[in-house]
Order: C-alpha cells, then sequence, then structure tokens
C-alpha cells in the first residue's frame, strides 16, 4: 500500500488509525516518523515519505514520533493473511528467529538461500532480516524499560542487544531518548505492578468483538493450562528460554496483557504469539466488507462486526487438540486434553491464580501408551501417529510454515480428515481462508439461515466469501447457543 501515494496521504490527513501498521509516514522536515493516525497536525505533502516497515523508516535515518508511538501500532495484516516467502519471513522474525538462530537459521526454516530471503525482504519492506530484528529489539527494550523495575544492563540483554552499548545506541536513535529518559517519562503517574510482571496494552484495529473470541478459548480450555480467573483469561506459554504465564483482558480499546516469564528474553515472543492468538493484526473492515455483499451474512455482521479467529500459541498443542476433539462433545475435548496434561505436561507454579502445567512436549507424548487412552483405537492410531511426526520434525505447524505443504501432510495420516486439517489450518496455522464445511455447527448454522448443508454445496457457495471464510465460520458458529459464543459471568 505505501507504493499509493494518494491513498496513503487521504489516510494521513483524515487520521485514519484503520491504516496503523499498513504503512509508515517520514516526516523530510523534523525526521520522524509517525502512524498514519498521529494525532499532531498532518505535515505538507510535499514533506511526506512513506514506507512499508518501522525498520525501513528507521534504516533511512528517521526516528520514531514520541506522540504516537509508531512501533506499537498493530502489526500490517499480511503477515498473518499471505503465505508466501515474505509473509512467513515476517511471522519468524516475530517469533524470535533471527535472535536465536541468525538470518542462516531463519533462511534454513524458509528452505531458501541466505540472500534470497534478504532479497525479497528488501524488494518488499525495504529492509533486511537484521534490521527488521533489529527494530523488533528496539520495541522489547522500550517496554522492558517503561513497564518493569529491571536494570538497564539486564533490559539490553533480555531485548536481545549483544552489549550494552549497541542496546543506547539503538535506543537513542530509534527514540531520541535515552533509556534513562524513556523510563523516566513512562513512570510520571505509572501504576505499580507485581515483582516480575510486566503490563502492556496490545493495540488492534476496530472494530473489535471479543464474544466469540474469548468465549472460544475459554470454553475449549483445558483445565491447568488455561483458565478464565478475575475477568481475564488466563494461560501457561512454552517459550524458547523458559515458560511463563500470561493474563488477557479485553477492553474497549485494547487488551490488557500481563505477562510473567522467567526468561525475560522471551518478552517479544510471548507478545507476538498472544498477538496471534487473539488475531489482533487482522483487518476487520476489510473482512467485514466482503462477508456483508453476501445478503444472509450481512445481518450477522452488522449485529456484531469485527469477529476474530481465536488462534493458538502453539501449532502442534493445537493439532493434539484437534485430534482429540474428533466426534466428541467439548467437555469430553477437555477432558482427555486434561489427562495428558496431568501425565505428561511440566508443572509450573501459578501465585496468581490456578494454572498448574505447560501442555506437554511432543517428544513427552511419542511415549505414551495408547491402551490407557479412552477412546476407539483407530482414534489412538491417529494421534500417535500425528505425534510421532510433530516429535520428529516431519510437519511443521509453526509461525514460518507451509500451509499448503502442511495441509497435505496431515491429510495423509490415518483418521485425519478434512475437518481436523481446515481446522488446524484455521486456528494452528492461520489461514484466514480455512472452512470447516464438515463442522455440525456450521451445518446447523447453514439450515437455520437456508445456505446449503451438504459439504460440497456449502464450499461452493462460500466461494464468494474468499479469502476470509474462516472468518465466516466465526460468524456462522455466533448463530448458536453453544459457550463458545459468550464470555463467561464471574
Amino acid at each position: 500500500m505505501y507504493e499509493c501515494v494518494e491513498r496513503c496521504v487521504r489516510a494521513v490527513q483524515s487520521k485514519d488509525a484503520r491504516f496503523d501498521g499498513w504503512f509508515f509516514t517520514a516526516v523530510l522536515t523534523t525526521r520522524i516518523y509517525c502512524r498514519p493516525s498521529c494525532p499532531v497536525v498532518p505535515p505538507k505533502v510535499k514533506n511526506m515519505r512513506f514506507y512499508p516497515s518501522a525498520a525501513a523508516a528507521q534504516q533511512a535515518g528517521f526516528r520514531a514520533c514520541k506522540r504516537c508511538r509508531p512501533d506499537a501500532s498493530p502489526g500490517s495484516p499480511e503477515w498473518n493473511d499471505r503465505a508466501d516467502l515474505v509473509a512467513r519471513a515476517m511471522r519468524l522474525i516475530a517469533d524470535g528467529v533471527v535472535d536465536r538462530d541468525g538470518v542462516p537459521g531463519l533462511a534454513t526454516q524458509l528452505g531458501y538461500s541466505v540472500r534470497q530471503v534478504q532479497r525479497q525482504l528488501q524488494a518488499e519492506l525495504g529492509a533486511g532480516p537484521l534490521a527488521l530484528a533489529r527494530a523488533q529489539r528496539a520495541q522489547t527494550a522500550r517496554v522492558l524499560i517503561e513497564t518493569s523495575d529491571l536494570q538497564m544492563a539486564d533490559v539490553a540483554f533480555a531485548s536481545g542487544f549483544s552489549s550494552v552499548r549497541t542496546f543506547n545506541e539503538t535506543v537513542q536513535e530509534v527514540f531520541a531518548l535515552s533509556p534513562t529518559e524513556l523510563r523516566g517519562r513512562a513512570h510520571r503517574g505509572s501504576h505499580p505492578t507485581a515483582p516480575g510482571t510486566i503490563s502492556l496494552r496490545l493495540p488492534f484495529r476496530a472494530p473489535l468483538t471479543p464474544d466469540n473470541l474469548f468465549g472460544h478459548l475459554i470454553a475449549t480450555g483445558v483445565p491447568g493450562v488455561e483458565e478464565w480467573h478475575g475477568g481475564a483469561y488466563r494461560r501457561t506459554l512454552r517459550l524458547p528460554h523458559g515458560h511463563g504465564v500470561v493474563s488477557l483482558r479485553p477492553t474497549p480499546d485494547h487488551i490488557a496483557c500481563q505477562l510473567s516469564l522467567t526468561d525475560q528474553r522471551d518478552l517479544a515472543i510471548a507478545i507476538s504469539r498472544c498477538r496471534r492468538m487473539l488475531d489482533l493484526d487482522a483487518d476487520p473492515v476489510a473482512v467485514d466488507e466482503l462477508l456483508s455483499e453476501d445478503p444472509v451474512l450481512a445481518p450477522l455482521v452488522a449485529k456484531a462486526p469485527g469477529r476474530r479467529v481465536p488462534r493458538t500459541v502453539d501449532g502442534a498443542e493445537f493439532a493434539v487438540r484437534a485430534v482429540l476433539g474428533q466426534q466428541v462433545s467439548t467437555a469430553a475435548a477437555r477432558t482427555h486434553a486434561s489427562r495428558l496434561v496431568q501425565a505428561y505436561g511440566e508443572p509450573v507454579d501459578d501465585p496468581a491464580g490456578g494454572l498448574t502445567h505447560l501442555f506437554p512436549r511432543m517428544d513427552a507424548l511419542a511415549g505414551l501408551d495408547p491402551e490407557t487412552l479412552a477412546f476407539p483405537q483407530s482414534r489412538r492410531t491417529t494421534l500417535t501417529t500425528l505425534v510421532a511426526a510433530l516429535a520428529a520434525g516431519e510437519i511443521d505447524l509453526g509461525a514460518g510454515s507451509d500451509w499448503d505443504r502442511a495441509r497435505e501432510q496431515l491429510a495423509a495420516l490415518p483418521g485425519v480428515g478434512p475437518w481436523t486439517v481446515e481446522s488446524i489450518a484455521m486456528r494452528a496455522l492461520g489461514d484466514p481462508d480455512a472452512f470447516v464445511a464438515s463442522d455440525l455447527g456450521i451445518r446447523y448454522a447453514a439450515r437455520d439461515l437456508g445456505l446449503p448443508t451438504a459439504p460440497k454445496a456449502l464450499i461452493a457457495h462460500a466461494r464468494a466469501w474468499r479469502p476470509w471464510r474462516a472468518y465466516a465460520v466465526q460468524y456462522l458458529w455466533a448463530t448458536g447457543e453453544h459457550p463458545i459464543n459468550r464470555i463467561p459471568a464471574e
């Protein structure tokens, strides 16, 4: 979008927050870059320059605006809506792959050469993987500076910087303030939090209807791993350097997030995974406009616009849970998952609530005895075969996975049919066009709305909803009385 100057100028002049994260506006006279909705008076058009990423603006010598904080805007919807090389690379960078494994590690996971990855990112985003990772480190540093009492040296290394000097120079360059000045500004009028807890706001593009999003996560939550407590959805997180507990509470203009981490280096990754789980980087206006063209869906969209797709923080975990949920009730699926958690999950302490375990690693589940599973032999075979493939790394359901290849590999497993494949594609892979046409709730909704109920006929009708069929699923599910459609009362 940033190449369409006229459209970008209109967005800036109207301070349209819908375009925050789609592009960044740099001002030649001040050498500052902003989000489109920045509250300051828009600059003259001749002084505007547009960039596709904060990293590109920083690389061009611009610093972040202190008013609109462009580094904290919602991410571009493109990285969650596409499955090409650049989108996969951006999801992996957000998941910390460059900081952990370097650019060669990123290229290896993508299956391309380092040169190809660098060239394509530079061409589309105006910055290579190192610059993009640097921009993310700067934002992580800002969050830690403003929301924790860590010593600055600890902040530097927790943010992924190799030295305190590089940390100081980067913060000064990007924000035009020293780390100490940033902390001083943030602590004015701030409210204390529990020791070891990081509190922050997760922005999103309005509108957002939280009912089905949080309702689904809560209704299908695995006891011990997830809970609804104190008006917030809470769950444990398995992270590269340790584990964490996150609390997520919906508010009208942001998601209130509290993170407790065993290793602060996991902050950016934890934030990225939570944003992905809540689908916060979606473009609800584009989605709802297209779905509203169908006269059947239009009233559903008008009633509760901005529905999101409830996703997951761990693709392999969700795949296991999808198999456990085959042809059983939500309550039965939760019971099966809870038994696996108690037997194979790792215990954690949670002084603030009732969480007890991390969901088991795939290598731990690979050792389970099928005879202990309280469901039919065919499903035991499906589960053990899936777990073995995931534990061996034969199927990749991570942030940078190839959606088409993952679908093919899943479909080749015994007992994995279209419902399971599309459920995993929708919630684990994050494909916005995944469609569970054979789902019982979808078929009931189709019947009540006068839509075709046979899967093939419904798929044919749903072609008009592409590429947003996963969002159409949320609107169809919302026609039922299932607990997934509402946030429980305290």
